[in-house]
């Protein structure tokens, strides 16, 4: 007997994968410790967080650019730009000339002088000038479809938005004034149905502080990027422990990030089931280390692996390691 058509059409989509277009897709670029976080959503819009280093014969904008033709995406719809310091916007003109870039985000001009800021700087506006530029300041949102993405700092200024009191505030202690542009980073608070994922950029200690004391504004989240490529003059537990990741992922090189107290900081964080690691971290030896399957690029490697989210509405995601192909569901 012949099936009818809708019946067929029926049948055929209880056959799909549970995991299709319906995901937002999130691809962690190694830069080599610098940052290029790829969001790709269930719409085909294509956020970029970073366009990571430049030069060496284009590896990072080569890197990015594979990353987005995995995805399917021919364009970056929308560049956040977390700060101006080299391993962060550095990239963006040969990323330029490989792909469109529709929109970039930033907090406003840098705050740093010299001859290197003002060449960083300077490149940002080369591609600038041919986008639609977007200033954000804390509490903006970017228009992408069936995504939430919210500004939580930009330019040294937290959200406002309502919290809950931190307990973990108690004693905490502040680092120096940070005036660099680190302290400038923005910050983004990404959401999808149920599931949350963080990317504060680059920014330091007490700015971080700023965001969950006395009160957290952040909430708890199921994705933490590391902050400032695991470093300890960032990633304060206060902060750390008072989101509560469900996973951490680490954009560390070998030679820089992964530093022992951040590493730890954020591995005893309550709630955590698993830090991945973009790099193998020299710092970190034997007792700072992830487990090497989760770890996309081990020891002395500098293959470019990368590790992939795939996330559902319903805050469900898995996770997977590009070297080996081994993947973890939450």
């Amino acid at each position: 007997m012949a099936v009818k058509p809708l019946l067929f059409a029926a049948l055929l989509a209880c056959s799909l994968p549970a995991f299709g277009a319906r995901n937002l897709e999130i691809f962690f670029v190694d830069v080599e410790g610098g940052q290029a976080t790829l969001l790709v959503t269930p719409a085909g819009e294509s956020l970029l967080v970073d366009t990571g280093w430049p030069g060496s014969n284009n590896r990072d904008a080569n890197r990015i650019a594979a990353a987005a033709a995995k995805a399917g995406v021919k364009q970056i719809d929308y560049l956040i730009i977390t700060h101006f310091h080299t391993d962060h916007v550095g990239g963006i003109e040969q990323l330029a000339a490989k792909m469109p870039i529709k929109h970039v985000v930033d907090h406003g001009a840098t705050v740093e002088t010299g001859a290197n800021a003002e060449t960083l700087y300077k490149s940002y506006e080369n591609v600038a000038a041919k986008a639609k530029r977007i200033t954000v300041k804390p509490g903006d949102k970017l228009p992408l479809k069936g995504l939430q993405v919210e500004i939580l700092a930009a330019r040294g200024v937290p959200t406002t938005r309502p919290g809950k009191p931190n307990p973990l505030c108690s004693g905490v202690s502040h680092k120096a004034e940070d005036k660099s542009e680190n302290a400038r980073s923005v910050g983004t608070l990404i959401t999808y149905g149920k599931f949350r994922f963080l990317d504060m950029g680059d920014l330091t200690w007490n700015k971080e502080l700023e965001l969950v004391c006395p009160e957290n504004r952040i909430g708890k989240v199921d994705v933490y990027l590391t902050t400032h490529h695991g470093l300890d003059i960032s990633n304060a537990p206060a902060l750390v422990h008072a989101i509560a990741p469900r996973v951490a992922i680490m954009n560390n090189g070998e030679t820089k990030g992964g530093v022992p107290g951040a590493w730890k900081a954020v591995k005893s964080s309550p709630g955590l089931t698993d830090l991945w690691q973009l790099h193998y971290s020299a710092a970190g030896g034997s007792d700072a280390n992830t487990d090497e399957k989760m770890i996309a690029n081990p020891k002395g490697q500098e293959a470019g692996n990368y590790i992939e989210i795939q996330a559902q509405s319903n805050g469900k995601f898995t996770v997977t390691n590009s070297r080996n192909g081994f993947s973890k569901s939450y």
